[in-house]
């Protein structure tokens, strides 16, 4: 039996470092947004900063971009599940 081969994409490094260098930045928005005195909502900024840094590790430095759409599905479902239970542990706090 013939097994198939994985088809496997390269990615130009130069994709790398551009999110590299996204990262870097949003990791200084983090501290910046930590520093200002925005209240709760200096929270729900951070997290939301942290959201996307996340997203972009996913997407390209775990190569998901170039998944298959029901493997990305099985990814995201239990992120947005937790992700929701999160938000709405805050709001249960907040309005206590």
């Amino acid at each position: 039996m013939e097994q198939k081969q994985e088809e496997r994409v390269h990615v130009p490094t130069q994709v790398f470092v551009i999110v590299w260098i996204a990262l870097l930045c949003l990791t200084g928005l983090t501290i910046k947004a930590a520093q200002m005195k925005m209240g709760e909502w200096s929270m729900v900024a951070n997290i939301a900063i942290a959201s996307v840094k996340a997203s972009l590790v996913l997407w390209f430095f775990m190569h998901l971009k170039y998944e298959k759409r029901l493997f990305k599905l099985l990814i995201f479902v239990p992120i947005i599940t937790v992700s929701i239970i999160i938000v709405l542990t805050f709001f249960d706090i907040w309005y206590r």
